[in-house]
């Protein structure tokens, strides 16, 4: 009957430092969760600046300067009193 207990005692001491459920796993998923917690955090904060940015533009009143600013990115408007400065990529 004592062989049964240290065998068992044996069994699981061995799993708790060994395999997929061990401590050493236990540990390893901690630092990933410290790690995607900041990615998630990151995440936020840039969906939270994307968010600001399309209310500017949606609604009833839009933010001149935004509009302006999305009007020149994409469309390449400029003022006539401008100059307009092509650089090649040197890549």
């Amino acid at each position: 009957m004592t062989a049964v207990w240290v065998f068992l005692g044996a069994y699981f001491a061995f799993h708790a430092f060994q395999g997929d459920n061990s401590l050493g796993a236990l540990k390893a998923l901690d630092r990933q969760q410290v790690v995607l917690a900041a990615e998630a955090a990151k995440v936020a904060h840039q969906r939270a600046v994307l968010e600001a940015r399309t209310a500017k533009l949606s609604g009833k009143a839009v933010d001149p300067d935004m509009l302006e600013e999305q009007v020149r990115l994409r469309l390449g408007f400029v003022h006539p009193d401008e100059v307009v400065v092509l650089v090649r990529d040197q890549s």
